[in-house]
């Protein structure tokens, strides 16, 4: 079941949205503002955040900004629910990372619609990393033998993290099969990223199979 962080300050968009985002099959986690949005994205990482822009504390756009700036944020899908429908509001909101903004009122098929297409679009790039991991694992008969990969400076249950990540795993399935807390696989990734120098799970893929490092090849 995929999960959906609503970040808004108004009782009632909340419990509007999560009435129609549950009854559309979704598991929601609502807060009111950017900072507490923040605490939880770093705990429990959702599938996909849908995000008011006034808000007090710390408003829609500095959260997205700050969540963009985060490794684990990178990629998240996210959507502007807000009733600035200016056109200066709305391009500051896509460029600062927000993958779609929708204007209040709206029509809830909509916002469904829109949640349904950046979460397949999530999937689908979760995928074509999967595809390219298990075309680099078939070998080649022509293919000369690689030399065996140098080992990587990493801790054990670094090396373990790693390992599924690479086999494109998220830090939930990774939690599920290492039997650790998402913020403890989270802390691990961002090790992770700094000793072998990448910026996000695609930069760290590509690291991967170009130094030869296979799933296949774990033990």
């Amino acid at each position: 079941m995929k999960k959906i962080l609503i970040v808004d300050d108004e009782q009632d968009c909340r419990t509007i949205l999560t009435c129609y985002l549950e009854n559309a099959g979704y598991l929601v986690q609502e807060v009111t503002s950017g900072v507490d949005a923040l605490k939880l994205f770093e705990q429990e990482p959702p599938d996909l955040v849908v995000s008011d822009v006034v808000m007090p504390e710390m408003d829609g756009f500095e959260f997205c900004r700050r969540l963009r700036a985060t490794r684990s944020g990178q990629l998240v899908p996210f959507i502007f629910l807000s009733g600035q429908g200016e056109l200066e509001s709305r391009i500051e909101g896509h460029s600062i990372g927000a993958d779609d903004y929708l204007i209040k009122p709206f029509q809830p098929q909509e916002l469904l619609a829109k949640i349904k297409a950046q979460l397949e679009r999530s999937y689908r790039t979760h995928s074509e990393i999967i595809r390219l991991l298990q075309q680099s694992a078939i070998p080649s008969r022509v293919a000369p033998v690689s030399p065996k990969p140098i080992p990587l400076p990493l801790t054990a249950a670094e090396e373990r993290v790693f390992w599924e990540v690479i086999q494109g795993y998220t830090n939930k399935q990774i939690s599920d099969r290492l039997f650790i807390s998402p913020r403890t696989v989270q802390a691990h990734l961002s090790s992770i990223f700094t000793k072998l120098n990448v910026a996000n799970r695609s930069q760290l893929v590509r690291f991967a199979l170009e130094r030869g490092y296979r799933p296949m090849t774990q033990t």
